[in-house]
């Protein structure tokens, strides 16, 4: 086990990684779960999971990154899913159609560039 990054404890798994970033994920404070993410793709990891039950707000940015992720993660062949999001940031997914990242709804196709079709 390591952690990158005191804000954001990862925990590996054999090849599945849980991130668990903690406090508010705003527009100065995401790279905290910016450089866990790209450090699991650097890595090799290609199943991460991400625990936001200590995260007491998430805004746009927020789900930038998450969303950004979980393209990269996608066309790499990996799965990148949130567990215990909180009230505000399952609000922005509905509100955005994003449910595919708590496993919710089908994940739409990869953009071309990706390797796949809208």
């Amino acid at each position: 086990m390591r952690v990158p990054d005191p804000n954001a404890p990862r925990y590996d798994e054999n090849s599945r990684v849980l991130i668990a970033p903690a406090g508010e994920l705003d527009i100065s404070t995401v790279h905290s779960l910016r450089a866990p993410l790209a450090r699991c793709l650097h890595d090799g990891v290609r199943t991460i999971d991400i625990d936001l039950s200590a995260v007491t707000f998430c805004d746009c940015s927020g789900l930038g990154v998450l969303l950004s992720a979980w393209w990269r993660i996608t066309a790499a062949g990996g799965t990148l899913r949130l567990h215990h999001p909180p009230p505000a940031l399952v609000r922005i997914i509905n509100i955005t159609r994003s449910g595919f990242l708590l496993g919710d709804r089908p994940a739409p196709a990869l953009p071309a560039a990706l390797g796949g079709v809208l």
